[in-house]
């Protein structure tokens, strides 16, 4: 990406903002509308009144702000859920490039904006749909290789190392417990995550995750709404953070290592 690559540090991180502000907007609309069943392509229009919305209205963020969250016409409340997930893409964005401005930069970004309508249809629906883990995994593949300098060998191992550790707890928990202890979703995230990483770190990713659905857990059973046994966790949700967390916390230790 020499052209990118070229891009001031500011002006990276700049574009890479806005170019997330306007996936965030896809992404919301994805995740609410593909579980409900709706068409994701047509003109969006205001769920109070049906009208068409303009182009005025759909300025990520800022048209919002400005309509103070409410239709222009019927003046009924504008689902916040866009606002965050457009606000999150372009954080995402962001984040990457000042923190790892070039080409691995934007791979991580690429990464992040892939990872976060997994993560948010698990955390909202369960479901981890397997058209997104393709696209992920085939992503990966392709293009990752410069994101943590990891070879075409390492990322096809990760994804089956990965994969099948998955498969393998699911399938263990299963004969033990007669019953589904995960869902069929998560091992293919976690191999298409692998296609990203290489096999490496997802050791780390594992952890993470692991860490983070024991915290969300524990937080929950405070509230005391329904016991600890029957509560699902959406391990997905905390494997698209992990995986993200763990780009930079793993180059740090590989510079540490070869110094």
């Amino acid at each position: 990406m020499p052209l990118l690559d070229a891009l001031p540090i500011g002006a990276g991180v700049a574009l890479a903002a806005l170019i997330g502000l306007i996936l965030g907007s896809f992404i919301a609309t994805l995740v609410l509308r593909w579980p409900a069943g709706r068409a994701l392509g047509g003109r969006s229009r205001c769920d109070g009144c049906g009208r068409a919305l303009g182009v005025r209205d759909l300025v990520p963020l800022l048209s919002a702000i400005v309509v103070r969250g409410r239709c222009r016409t019927c003046g009924a409340r504008i689902d916040p859920f866009h606002g965050r997930v457009e606000l999150a893409a372009g954080l995402i964005g962001a984040l990457a490039l000042a923190l790892m401005p070039g080409t691995a930069g934007w791979l991580w970004a690429l990464f992040g904006w892939l990872l976060l309508p997994l993560g948010l249809l698990d955390a909202r629906h369960m479901w981890l749909p397997d058209r997104l883990n393709a696209v992920l995994a085939v992503a990966g593949i392709f293009l990752a290789g410069p994101l943590l300098e990891t070879s075409l060998l390492d990322r096809w191992i990760g994804a089956l190392a990965g994969g099948s550790l998955l498969a393998l707890v699911a399938w263990s928990y299963r004969r033990l417990r007669g019953g589904e202890g995960m869902g069929g979703g998560d091992p293919k995230l976690v191999a298409a995550i692998g296609c990203w990483l290489g096999w490496q770190p997802l050791p780390l990713v594992l952890l993470l995750a692991s860490l983070g659905g024991i915290l969300w857990v524990l937080a929950a059973q405070r509230k005391g709404d329904r016991p600890l046994a029957l509560r699902p966790v959406p391990f997905g949700a905390f494997a698209c953070t992990a995986a993200f967390a763990a780009v930079p916390l793993w180059s740090v230790f590989a510079r540490l290592q070869l110094g």
